[in-house]
């Protein structure tokens, strides 16, 4: 992060970003479309809810603590409804409860939930069915994995998560001041359908064609690009399987 900072508009931020984005790609295990963004991990996920959510649009929703509280409160203020589907602090909600709750509600757009929430330190294990489940109802799942993605197992693309939102500052082994939202085939179909247009900052369609260009849409962190070239680099020297059982180990 001492190194001097160079033009983001320039070929060495452009080489720099690339390898960046496709060291940090290969941590989420997608070959899908990933933003990087300059925000707290709460700025991705109003980015993620705000990019798919119209008015009146039902999202299931699992609450089970403190973040995941949060998260509902998010779907609310971009216009959506809240299907919430409680768990006691301390537990995780359980698969059929999900499943009876997407059957309960066919025409609910996507179902979000935090996968480690911070509050408990309960993780939801059932992800990998549940990127099943959504994928068979055709409704998008988003992921908060804030707190748990690059130390425990989530392969984006093979569990069909959609959106997947996580941050700088815990597992990625940066400073804060960086977040990022991973973008599905299936998400970018619901994306350009959207009917109201509600960020402009966030507007994921902006990032997506400055991406194909290798720049980003407005001024990006770069000391924070330099520490997450590093980190994303350590990470996958130590390899994911190996970094997994180390944090299993820990705990």
């Amino acid at each position: 992060m001492m190194k001097p900072l160079i033009g983001h508009r320039g070929p060495e931020f452009k080489e720099l970003y690339h390898r960046t984005l496709d060291q940090t790609k290969k941590v989420f295990e997608t070959k899908g479309d990933l933003v990087i963004l300059t925000s707290s991990g709460t700025g991705a996920t109003e980015c993620a809810l705000q990019n798919v959510t119209d008015d009146g649009d039902e999202i299931i929703v699992t609450v089970n603590g403190f973040f995941s509280e949060r998260l509902s409160e998010a779907v609310k203020s971009y216009g959506g409804k809240p299907v919430i589907v409680g768990a006691d602090w301390g537990k995780a909600p359980r698969i059929e409860q999900l499943e009876r709750a997407i059957k309960e509600h066919p025409k609910a757009k996507a179902l979000a939930f935090v996968y480690n929430e911070t509050s408990t330190g309960v993780t939801v294990r059932c992800l990998q069915q549940l990127g099943e489940l959504c994928a068979n109802h055709d409704i998008l799942l988003m992921v908060d994995a804030i707190s748990i993605l690059g130390g425990d197992n989530l392969p984006v693309d093979d569990w069909n998560v959609d959106l997947c939102v996580t941050a700088s500052q815990k597992c990625l082994m940066c400073p804060p001041g960086l977040s990022f939202v991973s973008v599905s085939e299936k998400a970018w179909e619901k994306i350009q359908t959207r009917k109201a247009k509600r960020s402009y900052y966030f507007d994921l369609l902006m990032y997506k064609k400055y991406l194909e260009e290798g720049f980003t849409p407005f001024t990006p962190a770069v000391s924070l690009i330099y520490a997450l070239d590093e980190a994303t680099g350590m990470i996958l020297e130590e390899g994911l399987k190996q970094r997994d059982n180390r944090h299993r180990v820990c705990a």
